[in-house]
């Protein structure tokens, strides 16, 4: 009787320990205290994502993503400062603590949701493939024996793995640094085809002029949302309600439109 008291007040005790534990870890969230008082938000991302985030003909980093932080930002009362950081290495910058956040059309996905906490998404995009305008490929089917292009690290790789039977028709997989540098690959002949997110190989086509063409058939839909370390909770929700509040007094909506040319963000909808 004296053992099953024994092992039922070690068992109280230690469940009040993990309680106990648990609740100082959630008290010691000083994510959003940490920015205020550093009075700087620091932002990863890959500074040749147009019309995310990218460098104009001056050098400067510009995009829809950069400005709706700047907006964030300037209502938490810090500065924003872009960081670009190698895509394939993201996780490591944000868990080493050298950034803040991913924020570059940054696609939410289950592996992703398991290291990292993440915003509300703002917007919806969709992995397509894009071709030369002379390309005979109108499907993925005529892609059979055929190379791809991709950016190392990006979720167009998750998309061509999640396509049934597409990977295993390829011939290779090519991976590239950045999306632009795998476009000029597929100008040149050297890529049959290049897998990306359809806002940027539409923003692409339309400001290079170049002959490519993105097929009809997509690989995966997808949202955009803002990636921080999994236990930044304080940090995410603060940049959250800010995006709600500019989403309600049409700041998100005059951004987006400046960049897409139409309000096409989610958030609160």
């Amino acid at each position: 009787m004296r053992k099953l008291i024994a092992i039922t007040l070690v068992t109280l005790i230690s469940a009040v320990m993990l309680f106990a534990q648990a609740s100082g870890e959630k008290g010691t969230d000083s994510s959003l205290q940490d920015v205020l008082d550093k009075g700087s938000f620091i932002l990863g991302l890959d500074d040749s994502f147009p019309p995310m985030g990218f460098r104009d003909e001056n050098g400067e980093i510009v995009g829809f993503d950069i400005d709706a932080a700047i907006e964030v930002a300037k209502r938490l009362g810090v500065e924003l400062v872009p960081q670009p950081i190698d895509w394939n290495a993201k996780e490591q910058e944000l868990a080493t603590g050298n950034i803040d956040c991913i924020w570059n059309g940054f696609t939410v996905t289950p592996e992703r949701e398991r290291v990292m906490a993440f915003s509300a998404p703002y917007v919806r995009n969709a992995q397509v493939v894009v071709v030369r305008g002379d390309s005979d490929v109108n499907t993925l089917e005529d892609l059979a024996g055929g190379s791809v292009g991709v950016q190392a690290g990006s979720s167009a790789q998750v998309a061509i793995d999640d396509t049934p039977g597409f990977k295993d028709s390829l011939k290779e997989i090519i991976e590239f640094k950045e999306n632009l540098t795998a476009l000029m690959d597929l100008e040149i002949g050297g890529v049959d085809a290049v897998v990306m997110d359809l806002l940027v190989a539409n923003d692409n086509i339309n400001r290079s002029g170049k002959d490519f063409r993105i097929l009809d058939q997509t690989l995966t839909e997808e949202e955009y949302a803002i990636g921080f370390r999994k236990n930044d909770i304080a940090l995410r929700d603060a940049v959250d309600a800010e995006l709600l509040a500019m989403a309600e007094d049409g700041t998100l909506a005059q951004i987006a439109e400046k960049w897409f040319g139409a309000d096409i963000t989610i958030v609160g909808k």
